[in-house]
């Protein structure tokens, strides 16, 4: 199995960016009739972070779709992954946090929050990214 994990972690940071941009795609209205809109996000938003005060959820709402675009970028590209993942773990895992407090235990381990996070997290361990960006810069300077 040793064999196919340059495979696994490069399809692992595929689905990481693919997860993060459906999600902007989607409450960006870019997935047509698959499109959740700005308006629900901004809702769901709210029943998310049910601790926060009504006037910070634009503020929460703009600051996460631009982090997740920018997670989204970085890892399709590979470039600064290990940063990108470690990011793409602390933003889920307080999604996740954020969601367990609102909802209860159960959405989050529903849709996978936790796993999403530990699996960004896994990625960030890596020692080496094939097939991105990352390796053709570091094999420029050696």
């Amino acid at each position: 199995m040793k064999k196919y994990q340059d495979h696994a972690i490069f399809l692992l940071r595929m689905t990481l960016a693919a997860g993060f941009s459906s999600a902007v795609l989607s409450r960006l209205g870019l997935l047509g009739k698959y499109s959740s809109g700005w308006g629900k996000f901004l809702a769901y938003a709210e029943e998310v972070n049910s601790f926060a005060p009504k006037s910070a959820i634009p503020t929460i709402a703009v600051t996460a779709t631009t982090v997740e675009a920018l997670l989204a970028v970085l890892l399709l590209l590979g470039y600064k992954t290990r940063l990108a993942a470690t990011g793409a773990s602390i933003l889920t895992f307080l999604f996740a946090l954020a969601m367990t407090y609102s909802f209860g235990i159960k959405d989050p381990l529903d849709y996978s929050v936790f796993v999403f996070s530990m699996a960004a997290l896994l990625l960030s361990t890596v020692e080496h990214y094939r097939w991105s960006l990352d390796e053709i810069l570091n094999n420029k300077t050696n």
